[in-house]
């Protein structure tokens, strides 16, 4: 997924939806991210995200190279005391992933939600994902807020090398200001536009697992309705009687 510069993208999260019944949703506890990346990556690290990255030390490799199945663990950064943790489902380029994650965006309202294939970009001057941009649901589109990041841990026997994901170009202080050929800013229009394209088919997707779910409330409702309306009155409460009752007590 590319992002033109200045251009905020009205499109929703491409992320799929957890549907859960109305009966349960309530009663879930919301998702962290730290099982779930857990889960999808196999890394077997407990405790809070921001000791992730010491924990690995002699565990697991680590480095500044993102790598499919590989865990992004971020540095403690404002509100965010205890550091994130989200798997990489894909390398795009040198400048941008996708995630898999939870708890991140609140999602129709509510936190602990899972996103899959969301887009994170390398904001950093040197290109070592030391600082990064990640999409923002609410806003549909990356957030402006830097978030400082250690590396990238890898998941037992799974080094970069062979992961096979193109290598990360550090970028010299000669080369960040060069400006594009012609033939890389028409390769990098063609990137973007096949990108929104994917962006807009995902959206669709998503739009219609919520018109279905949508659906599925509304008939859940009728029914309850129908049962309710079909349910036979209570009987009405006996009325007093102190005189019966006193004759039913003493015999007539």
């Amino acid at each position: 997924m590319f992002l033109r510069p200045g251009f905020l993208p009205v499109l929703a999260c491409a992320a799929a939806l957890t549907i859960a019944s109305p009966q349960s949703e309530a009663q879930e506890p919301l998702l962290q991210c730290v099982p779930y990346a857990r889960q999808v990556s196999g890394i077997q690290i407990y405790g809070d995200a921001h000791s992730w990255w010491q924990q690995a030390d002699g565990r697991y490799a680590k480095g500044q190279r993102p790598a499919p199945g590989a865990v992004m663990a971020f540095k403690p950064h404002r509100a965010m005391q205890l550091g994130h943790v989200a798997a990489v489902s894909k390398v795009i380029d040198s400048r941008r992933v996708l995630l898999d994650h939870a708890n991140w965006s609140p999602i129709n309202g509510r936190k602990g939600q899972i996103e899959r294939d969301v887009l994170a970009e390398d904001v950093s001057a040197a290109n070592d994902w030391s600082e990064v941009r990640v999409w923002y649901t609410p806003i549909g589109g990356l957030g402006t807020t830097r978030y400082p990041v250690h590396g990238f841990i890898y998941p037992q026997g799974r080094a970069p090398r062979q992961l096979q994901t193109p290598p990360v170009q550090i970028a010299s202080n000669v080369e960040a200001t060069r400006e594009l050929s012609r033939d890389e800013r028409k390769a990098q229009r063609k990137a973007e536009r096949l990108a929104e394209k994917e962006a807009r088919k995902k959206l669709k997707q998503i739009e219609k697992q919520r018109r279905d779910y949508a659906r599925y409330l509304k008939q859940q409702d009728k029914a309850r309705r129908e049962t309710v309306r079909m349910s036979p009155p209570p009987l009405p409460a006996p009325q007093a009687d102190p005189i019966g009752d006193l004759i039913g007590r003493i015999g007539g």
